[in-house]
């Protein structure tokens, strides 16, 4: 049987449609952005202009890196462990469907809200800059490689969670526990992204790249790593006891 894109576009529409109706899901994808987001906006209102050579020191932008790096291991934690809580995972198992596409559909579920959700929130921010921040606090903020870094290791970092999410998920009978684990597994994610944005380790090019080439070959290999451990068999059983 061979990949089948409407296989997975089916699991990916039933999966963003059960988060929507989750609350718990909901709270913790708005809370997130709000928590990493009022950092950077302290500095626009409050910083002077005589604090901008500090800032050009700083990598403030990369700041909002650990929105990506723990958004998405929440809807990832959830993808299999809430699917057995629910009592719905045995139906879908029993479906014509390959493990591959499950896994690919539930991981697209957790990626495209996540990203989306990471550039919006770094759009807003973008604005809020040009409109309110002093010129040459805007100066400080603004600068090229900031802004290609976020752009191109929002989507590496979220798929890095969302493994590790999806991982714990297979492993775990309770969506709260998968979810807290998967979260307490993606704090080095942030941690690594607070210390460049600190400039605790002075973000380069050369780090940045490399950083990217690594999570990109992290993301490709994930879904190797994580397949062998999706046994239907065992989740099938697991459901009913």
């Amino acid at each position: 049987m061979s990949m089948s894109l409407r296989r997975i576009g089916a699991v990916v529409r039933k999966e963003l449609r059960d988060d929507r109706r989750n609350r718990t899901i909901l709270v913790a994808v708005a809370i997130f952005p709000l928590i990493f987001l009022v950092q950077p906006l302290v500095v626009i209102f409050l910083e002077p202009s005589s604090s901008a050579g500090t800032l050009r020191e700083s990598h403030l932008l990369l700041y909002m890196l650990a929105i990506p790096a723990l958004t998405p291991s929440v809807l990832a934690a959830y993808s299999v462990a809430g699917e057995r809580q629910q009592g719905s995972l045995e139906p879908m198992l029993s479906t014509p469907i390959r493990q591959e596409e499950f896994l690919l559909g539930k991981a697209l579920a957790a990626l495209v809200p996540s990203v989306a959700i990471a550039y919006v929130v770094f759009a807003f921010f973008i604005g809020c800059v040009l409109l309110f921040a002093q010129p040459a606090v805007a100066h400080g903020l603004l600068r090229g490689q900031d802004i290609v870094a976020q752009l191109l290791l929002t989507p590496l970092l979220a798929g890095f969670s969302i493994w590790i999410g999806i991982a714990i998920s297979t492993r775990s009978s309770d969506a709260r526990v998968a979810q807290q684990l998967s979260l307490v597994a993606s704090l080095p994610l942030v941690l690594l992204t607070s210390l460049i944005a600190f400039d605790v380790i002075h973000a380069t090019t050369g780090l940045l790249f490399g950083l990217g080439v690594a999570l990109l070959v992290v993301d490709v290999q994930g879904w190797r790593v994580v397949s062998p451990m999706f046994n239907r068999e065992r989740l099938i059983t697991g459901s009913k006891g």
